[in-house]
Formats: C-alpha cells, sequence, structure tokens
C-alpha cells in the first residue's frame, strides 16, 4: 500500500509542480545544448524528492531500513535543495562543488566508509585510496546524472531500472520506495514530455545511486560492481565524452552536445527510441551482473560492450 501511496503522491505533485511551473514561467530555455525544440516547466523532481524522503521515513520508523542506510540518504535533502537553488538562481560550480564534497564527505562518515576496493586481481584495504575512491565516485555520480539528463524520460527510466533490478538482487524495501517515487514524476516526463525533473531530482538521484553502491560494496565487496556495471550507461557515456573533449583540448564549462544520446537524437533518433534502446542495454547489463558468478569479470565485459556501442555510434 505505501507504494501506490508514494506513486500516487509523486504523480500528483508533479501535476501540481507543472501547473505552478507555467503559471510563474519557470521553465528551461531552449539554448545550443538543449535536445529540446520547446521550453518546458522544470523541478519536477521536487515530486521525486518529497516522494522520496517521504518513503524512506516511513521504512525508518517501521524499522524496515538499516540506520546508517537511512541517514546517509536523507543526507540527499541536501543535494536536493542544492540542485534547487541551481536551478533557480545557476550557483557557481566552486560552491556546487564544495556543498557536494561536505555531503559526500558525511555520508561517508555515516557508512563508515568504503572498506575495501576488490579488482578482481588484487584487494585493496588502504582506507586512504578507498575512501578517496568512494569520495570521488559520489562526487561524479552526483554530477553525470545531471549531465545525462537531457531528453524525455532518459534520467527517470535509469532510475526505474536500477530501483527494480536492486529490489530483484537485493530485496531490499528502499528500491520500491525509489522506484514508486520516480515512476509517479515518469508518467509526465515521457516523450513530449510535459515536465522536466530539472538539478534537484537529476543530482539527488545520482548521489543515491552513489550511496546504494557503496552500501552494498561493504556488505560484500564485489557488490560494488553490481552497481557499476549496471549505472554502465549513464557513467560510461558521461566518462567517455568528458576523456575526448580533454583529448580534444575542448573548454569543460562550455556547453556541448557530444554524449551518445544527444548524438542519437540529433541523428533523428527520437527520444523515445533512445530511451528503449538504453532500456534494452541495460537489460543486458542486468544479465551479466546476474548470471556471471565472477562480478569484476561481468563488469570488464560490460565495459567491452558499452565501448562497442560508443563506437558503432561513431560510425
Amino acid at each position: 500500500m505505501i507504494y501506490l501511496t508514494l506513486f500516487a503522491l509523486s504523480f500528483l505533485l508533479t501535476y501540481l509542480i507543472k501547473n505552478y511551473a507555467l503559471k510563474k514561467s519557470f521553465v528551461a530555455d531552449v539554448n545550443e545544448r538543449s535536445s529540446h525544440t520547446l521550453a518546458t516547466p522544470h523541478g519536477g523532481g521536487i515530486a521525486i524528492a518529497i516522494s522520496w524522503f517521504v518513503g524512506l521515513c516511513y521504512l525508518y520508523f517501521y524499522d524496515e531500513i538499516e540506520a546508517n542506510l537511512f541517514y546517509a540518504l536523507m543526507l540527499g535533502v541536501v543535494i536536493a535543495v542544492l540542485g534547487f537553488l541551481d536551478d533557480l538562481y545557476e550557483l557557481s560550480a566552486r560552491f556546487r562543488i564544495l556543498v557536494q564534497s561536505t555531503v559526500a564527505v558525511t555520508a561517508l562518515f555515516i557508512l563508515g566508509g568504503l572498506e575495501s576496493l576488490n579488482l578482481g586481481f588484487i584487494l585493496i584495504e588502504n582506507q586512504i585510496v578507498t575512501n578517496l575512491f568512494a569520495y570521488l565516485l559520489i562526487v561524479w555520480f552526483i554530477n553525470l546524472y545531471n549531465f545525462l539528463d537531457g531528453i524525455d524520460g532518459y534520467a527517470a527510466s535509469e532510475a526505474v531500472f536500477l530501483a527494480l533490478a536492486g529490489f530483484i538482487l537485493f530485496g531490499s524495501s528502499h528500491f520500491l520506495v525509489l522506484g514508486a517515487a520516480v515512476f509517479g514524476f515518469l508518467l509526465w516526463n515521457w516523450q513530449r514530455a510535459k515536465i522536466f525533473m530539472g538539478d534537484v531530482g537529476s543530482t539527488l538521484l545520482g548521489y543515491t545511486v552513489a550511496i546504494f553502491s557503496i552500501y552494498y560494496a561493504n556488505e560484500l565487496n564485489t557488490n560494488l560492481w553490481i552497481w557499476i556495471t549496471l549505472f554502465g550507461v549513464f557513467w560510461f557515456d558521461a566518462t567517455f565524452t568528458l576523456l575526448k573533449r580533454v583529448k580534444n583540448g575542448e573548454n569543460l564549462a562550455q556547453a556541448h552536445k557530444q554524449h551518445v544520446y544527444q548524438r542519437l537524437t540529433q541523428d533523428g533518433w527520437s527520444h523515445e527510441r533512445v530511451v528503449i534502446a538504453s532500456m534494452v542495454i541495460n537489460m543486458l547489463l542486468f544479465l551479466l551482473v546476474y548470471f556471471m558468478s565472477n562480478l569484476f569479470a561481468a563488469f570488464t565485459i560490460s565495459l567491452v560492450l558499452l565501448y562497442s556501442i560508443v563506437k558503432y555510434v561513431d560510425r
């Protein structure tokens, strides 16, 4: 019943936010980086955030979530507020990174840090190395999710997929809470989107995925590769594109449309077609981690798959 309630809450809040944003002209303008041709209201991520945090509090009240995971995830309130303010005022990158870094370090303290890093051929237990990796992972996931939130239904569908995959693999209620909170918004965000989630939603989702990655890696260090593999479509596109731009000597602060999903839409693919294609790839990634006992090997295979897809798009 709680999941249906959270879905309804998210759906209704998104509708109300959409109408309010239209009334106040709180819309995302079309610019050189946009994959849209019409100005569209944004801020729908507020509905995701409220529904998600209400659901987390419900789970905590009924002892259905570990305290350290609950508090680490609830720190996402800061990330969501930061994203909302950035939607309104376009905060400086330096200030955003400062707040994100503070939240990342605090979350790692709550979770007890990242205990070990299993690279398949070597186990790293040096806490400086493991926690530096975990810190960078949190900050990068927050920002890359924002970079990949550019077409209708893309970012929300990824979150619903990760929630369902997490529930199948780990069986925890918080995944269903996340799925319900995002799905209510997704129905308004599907092509053609009536509302965008904005930074308030995308940065929160990136942070949430990062916390899941570290929490479950502390339960079993190979679990880290489950999350990195499942999240592969997003982080590989963002990281590969960033490295390519660095190699080309481009100004990283300048807006661009070089991500794979952006290039496909420029080539004539509809937003819906891109999202469906990404979900097919996600299913392949899920099958890798579900059926392969060696998760680092599954991750390695996923890299080959994702790299092949990017090179195919290049051609």
